[in-house]
């Protein structure tokens, strides 16, 4: 065509010039050998997404594997807290370094950048997810089997910025027994849909309490409906978060490494094999 811009993205025409799909996918940083991204997803926030993000590498830790947490809520980072993590980050005028935990799983979160951790982020979504890319290609993460992306909740401007951005291999949904949950599931998934990510498995978390005297589970929200929402939306794998005092204080400070449960075994199973 005579008046062809040569930007294909903007033109309907099928036409011999034009160009492929673009990938958008970065390199990460030289140093870094990645082999297996998770991201770890909400339709809604407070349902103990960064939780399950630490679960899991914990987990894949205790199995003998290299792992890494790479956390991309920039505005409300919990996982170093949840490490008893407070160091900040080091690095050069071109590359960071990770902070290790205590068994040597390696972070990344802008709580390690800042000053104080309650100081607030209050930039614009284009910055965030800048922010975010960076995390990925500025960051030295050397050897990585598994990374888990403890993705911002929602389906904005940073989750977008990850699955375009990161290989990522397959996603894990966390919900909470309400009576929205079916909606902020089926989000999850379409957008999981949208961007060709496989679903891996679903969390309930705040599933149930276990009373310590007679061992009876009490459904706290209501009766729960992992199994219906799962089977409807075709995951296959699926698990229960209790509420547990003793294990929400190991959380809080910060001893998330000594917490001991086999909640996440079937979902973790589940992810070794992809």
């Amino acid at each position: 065509m005579s008046d062809c811009t040569h930007d294909c993205s903007s033109c309907g025409e099928d036409c011999s010039s034009r160009t492929s799909p673009q990938s958008f996918l970065k390199a990460p940083h030289e140093g870094s050998d990645i082999r297996k991204v998770i991201a770890v997803v909400s339709g809604k926030g407070g349902v103990g997404k960064s939780l399950v993000t630490a679960l899991s590498a914990v987990s894949m830790r205790r199995r003998g594997h290299s792992v890494a947490v790479l956390d991309a809520d920039i505005t409300g980072p919990s996982v170093p807290a949840e490490f008893g993590v407070r160091e900040r980050a080091t690095g050069t005028e071109t590359t960071l370094f990770p902070v290790e935990t205590r068994t040597g799983i390696k972070l990344m979160s802008m709580n390690l950048l800042l000053d104080q951790p309650t100081d607030p982020v209050v930039w614009r979504g284009p910055v965030i997810a800048g922010v975010v890319t960076q995390f990925w290609t500025d960051v030295d993460w050397g050897d990585v089997d598994y990374m888990f992306v403890d993705m911002p909740p929602g389906t904005g401007d940073v989750p977008l910025t990850i699955f375009q951005s990161l290989p990522v291999d397959g996603i894990v949904i966390v919900t909470s027994p309400q009576e929205m949950v079916g909606v902020i599931v089926e989000k999850a998934v379409n957008m999981a849909r949208l961007m060709n990510v496989p679903v891996l498995g679903i969390v309930e978390n705040m599933s149930y309490f276990e009373c310590p005297d007679c061992g009876k589970r009490h459904s706290v929200f209501g009766p729960s409906r992992l199994d219906e929402t799962a089977a409807e939306y075709g995951i296959g794998v699926t698990a229960r978060l209790p509420i547990d005092p003793v294990f929400s204080q190991k959380v809080d400070s910060g001893e998330i490494e000594s917490v001991s449960g086999d909640w996440l075994d079937g979902l973790v199973d589940h992810i070794e094999k992809i």
